[in-house]
């Protein structure tokens, strides 16, 4: 049995390895494990078998813009030629680093199910401003205008509407179970229309665009695949309700960006809430920003002062799995 076996080398961030340390080491026991540094691996001095991406390692980085700090760990990640598996802190697993390292045979896992409950929270809470109609209210604080509803104008009620979840990941299953006890119709579309779901109809997606003229709000909550990308196109838009909604918490390409914004300009879309964009960050000319219908986050629906916690914990317990042999979870499909 050869030492790397014997004794496993793992790269992580210097802040992670310190706080792991107990952990590993009760993982591990006599058999020891030895931590190595990206450094270490652009010199030619070391390899690593697994490898954690926290989240301090990507940092600021976006999926198109990577700074120099989240770029050299990712030169170490294409050095490492003995990389067998690495788990990431996100739940999406669409940079081209993770798709590169996959081509190449290592065995990638997420932290699905970290943040989930979250970015339901999120998407919820974009959902009902939306609906009680917070931006043009925050609008009118701003300007010191009393703007009561009767005079601007009285909102829909929210039970009776239907609401299209687009993906039924953790995130999904949370926003459907709370946006049915608040008495909204759900559709769900998954890969496979037969599934079934109590109280929720389920969809594919060859009847994603002939369902939509029903929807008054369509969640997206789905991972970017080539069936999602750009699955709300500019005739899908054309499509949906004037006076419906679109809640964004997958990814941004799964929207027609330009075709949405003009929609939303034009009245042929009432509103969306925002958390992710084609491009990271959103551009400081972006029209997104002051469309009096629009809640722009920057990508943040799915962090809290515990979730980086919940993160290192699914590696510890993936870690667990891989050296007593058994399966790993949350493990990505090429």
């Amino acid at each position: 049995m050869n030492d790397s076996i014997q004794k496993p080398r793992i790269l992580m961030s210097e802040l992670t390895a310190k706080e792991l340390a107990p952990q590993l080491a009760e993982i591990f026991g006599h058999d020891g494990f030895t931590l190595v540094t990206a450094k270490e691996i652009h010199a030619g001095t070391a390899d690593a078998d697994i490898c954690f991406v926290s989240r301090e390692i990507t940092g600021n980085s976006t999926k198109q813009n990577i700074l120099p700090d989240t770029q050299y760990f990712y030169d170490a990640l294409r050095a490492s030629k003995d990389l067998q598996w690495i788990q990431i802190h996100s739940a999406g697993a669409d940079r081209q680093i993770y798709l590169d390292l996959m081509a190449r045979g290592v065995m990638l896992t997420t932290s699905s199910g970290a943040s989930a409950s979250l970015v339901a929270q999120t998407a919820l809470t974009g959902l009902l401003s939306l609906s009680r109609r917070f931006p043009q209210l925050a609008a009118a604080q701003r300007a010191h205008i009393w703007a009561p509803f009767f005079k601007t104008g009285l909102p829909p009620d929210l039970e009776g509407q239907t609401v299209m979840i687009v993906g039924w990941g953790p995130i999904g299953q949370k926003l459907s179970a709370w946006l049915g006890a608040l008495g909204l119709n759900i559709i769900v579309v998954r890969q496979s229309a037969q599934a079934l779901i109590e109280g929720v109809q389920v969809i594919g997606f060859a009847d994603f665009k002939t369902t939509l003229p029903q929807t008054d709000w369509l969640v997206l909550a789905c991972p970017l695949t080539e069936t999602t990308t750009n699955l709300v196109s500019a005739q899908a838009l054309a499509s949906m309700k004037s006076s419906a909604h679109i809640v964004n918490i997958s990814r941004g390409a799964v929207i027609d960006e330009p075709a949405m914004i003009d929609a939303l300009k034009n009245n042929r879309l009432a509103g969306a809430y925002l958390d992710v964009f084609a491009q990271e960050p959103l551009v400081a000319d972006s029209e997104l920003w002051d469309l009096p219908n629009v809640i722009a986050t920057p990508h943040t629906a799915g962090f809290s002062d515990g979730i980086l916690k919940r993160m290192s914990q699914m590696f510890i317990q993936n870690l667990k799995n891989w050296h007593a042999k058994t399966p790993l979870f949350n493990v990505v499909n090429k």
